[in-house]
């Protein structure tokens, strides 16, 4: 079979997405490069990476540019829903407007991209949806809980399609990352404000530590990107994968009490 054709979301310079299209185009994929303004994706090392401007919050955006790979390759084989946004700060005073667009584009981009792609793979049986994840969409952690809810959503659906997709041989991959470096918390920062009567003015130490305790000692994009992708082109791909900081002790908490775990996650954040 000729090289696989990959889409992958988000990809803008500087992120997980951006270093995902560079490991499948080193391992021979034809690779198709998304972000809402495709200058924001300058840079690849690979000068053949494809770019397209996607927006994943658009059903006509997300058609239009599946319908275009499919008409220049004849079929895509793996999807990558990597696109996210970052929603951290108290539960309670994050603003709306950031919920809303947290779960937008952090779990009905999944959604709207695996409904447009999906027919095509059935129609071939065969093909690989893989859906980023993160540890705190398992496990909640203190000052990121909408942005923790919003990956619990987008985990209990991808495990869901990893069953519902089997009629069709479609793989289904959750990768649930720990601590990557990348500008996810960066581009927060500017949106990042809390009231002038806040609930919480001191924890706000704590809530900062944890807004950029992903970039102190993350694992490094790169070396993130060619695992994930290693993984994604084995003949038989794992249904879930976990890496990055604190992925291990993340992964041991789910054998503990849980109000042991949200107890001891409540004292390193504050």
């Amino acid at each position: 079979m000729s090289s696989k054709v990959v889409l992958v979301t988000g990809c803008s310079a500087g992120g997980i997405g951006f270093e995902l299209c560079e490991a499948f185009a080193q391992q021979g994929c034809r690779v198709y490069a998304t972000a809402r303004k495709v200058e924001k994706m300058a840079g690849f090392k690979h000068q053949d990476i494809q770019r397209l401007a996607l927006d994943v919050n658009s059903d006509a955006s997300v058609h239009e540019v599946i319908s275009t790979i499919i008409d220049r390759e004849g079929r895509i084989d793996i999807v990558v829903n990597n696109a996210g946004i970052a929603a951290h700060g108290p539960i309670l005073e994050v603003p709306f407007d950031i919920v809303r667009d947290a779960f937008e584009t952090n779990v009905y981009s999944v959604l709207r991209v695996a409904r447009a792609v999906v027919p095509h793979m059935a129609a071939r049986k065969q093909g690989l949806l893989v859906t980023i994840g993160s540890i705190s969409g398992e496990t909640p952690i203190p000052w990121a809980g909408i942005y923790g809810a919003s990956k619990a959503a987008v985990h209990s659906i991808t495990e869901i399609l990893s069953m519902e997709c089997r009629p069709f041989n479609i793989d289904v991959m959750l990768v649930s990352p720990g601590g990557i470096k990348s500008h996810i918390a960066d581009n927060y920062t500017t949106r990042f404000t809390l009231p002038e009567n806040t609930l919480y003015k001191d924890y706000i130490e704590g809530i900062l530590r944890r807004l950029n305790t992903s970039q102190d000692g993350g694992l490094a994009t790169e070396v993130f990107a060619e695992r994930v992708v290693a993984k994604a082109l084995l003949a038989k791909p794992p249904s879930y994968y976990t890496l990055g900081k604190s992925a291990m002790t993340f992964a041991f908490f789910k054998w503990l009490p849980r109000s042991w775990v949200l107890n001891a996650l409540w004292r390193r954040f504050t």
